[in-house]
């Protein structure tokens, strides 16, 4: 039975390396992992085993966590919907580096993409500060005032900038939600799993406190 299996545990981690890259580090739901193995194996309690042979060898030969994210729904939804949605359909996975920060910088970071991390941290702290739920209006009002229009296509940094923002939903970074009020409907963005997850919100809040301080320091001076 272990032979039968190695095949699919290599192919899947092969699958989620190449996924990962093609998809811009889009969020890789565990169904669709689930079916590479059901296809051609039939037992029940295979899935989680292959996955987690998966695991051990992106640890272990690329050092990749292959972490596993719990779907969040946004506020408005989350009581009607939680009891519809299984867990099994509500889990993904990502792949985090294992790497010190320093060599993981020097090594791996591709110059060339690197400022859409930091676009990442800085729209993902704007959400932060305003207590995990902005409205698309106010969002996009701080993003204008740091020279980021919705309208714009051809920015020299970010390209398309609603293509580049929308891509932060994709990944799980934020999710959108559209809530019915007196005056019609506004649409608003929540933090979204990926950015609730404890590395990253530790990541956050240091780099939110990092700016803190370094402003504070500026204005001692």
């Amino acid at each position: 039975m272990l032979q039968k299996i190695s095949p699919n545990s290599g192919f899947q981690k092969r699958y989620m390396l190449f996924k990962t890259h093609q998809n811009s580090g889009c969020p890789i739901k565990r169904e669709e992992l689930t079916q590479l193995v059901t296809k051609n194996y039939h037992q029940r309690n295979l899935p989680t085993f292959v996955i987690n042979e998966a695991k051990e060898k992106l640890s272990f030969v690329f050092g990749y966590e292959m972490r596993e994210l719990q779907r969040t729904q946004p506020s408005s939804k989350a009581r009607t919907q939680s009891s519809q949605q299984s867990v099994a359909d509500s889990k993904s996975y990502i792949l985090i580096s294992q790497l010190p920060p320093n060599v993981y910088e020097k090594y791996v970071v591709d110059v060339n993409t690197a400022h859409l991390s930091g676009f990442t941290f800085v729209i993902i702290s704007i959400v932060y500060l305003a207590g995990g739920k902005i409205p698309e209006e106010n969002l996009w009002s701080q993003m204008r005032r740091m020279g980021l229009g919705e309208t714009e296509s051809s920015h020299p940094v970010l390209g398309n900038v609603k293509q580049a923002f929308e891509l932060l939903v994709q990944q799980r970074y934020l999710q959108k939600d559209k809530v019915n009020g007196p005056e019609g409907n506004t649409v608003y963005y929540e933090l979204a799993e990926r950015a609730l997850d404890g590395p990253m919100n530790d990541r956050i809040k240091e780099y939110i406190s990092q700016i803190v301080q370094d402003n504070t320091s500026v204005g001692a001076a």
